[in-house]
């Protein structure tokens, strides 16, 4: 497995910058290569994923949520990855979002790709590129604020 962290701040309140991450079916806005994200169910989202020219459809588990700290999951078939998203309160109007992911190189170039940092380098762009469409917008365009409890062991 590799893993990738990154973060941003971002110039809006925890609750603004959270909200809007709840919104999955937004990330197309600011996420490369993500064509569509579905909420079929609380926890439960179907994506579709062009990276370097291989189309890639899964789906993906909500494994924790919590409302203005975090968000976590897993994939449930195809490729193996796993992330959580943390939100934190710098002052009134600035949050820090950390993002850590874990993911399963498939293939020659996937691989080569995972050692010349090109996940790495997309995950710090797709944080940017969420900063400029929150601050833009300074609102969410929505929210789901309900939690999803860790699984215990």
């Amino acid at each position: 497995m590799s893993g990738v962290t990154e973060h941003v701040d971002v110039s809006v309140p925890v609750r603004t910058a959270y909200d809007q991450w709840t919104q999955f079916e937004e990330f197309p806005h600011f996420m490369e290569g993500v064509e569509e994200v579905r909420q079929l169910s609380d926890t439960l989202t179907h994506w579709t994923v062009e990276i370097a020219g291989i189309k890639r459809e899964f789906d993906a588990e909500i494994t924790e949520q919590l409302p203005d700290e975090r968000v976590a999951w897993r994939s449930t078939g195809g490729t193996k990855h796993a992330g959580v998203v943390t939100f934190h309160r710098l002052d009134e109007q600035t949050s820090r979002v950390s993002l850590q992911l874990e993911f399963d190189p498939q293939g020659v170039l996937e691989q080569a790709g995972d050692k010349l940092g090109v996940v790495d380098r997309r995950a710090k762009g797709d944080l940017q590129r969420f900063k400029q469409f929150i601050e833009r917008r300074g609102q969410e365009t929505g929210a789901w604020r309900g939690s999803v409890d860790r699984p215990q062991p």
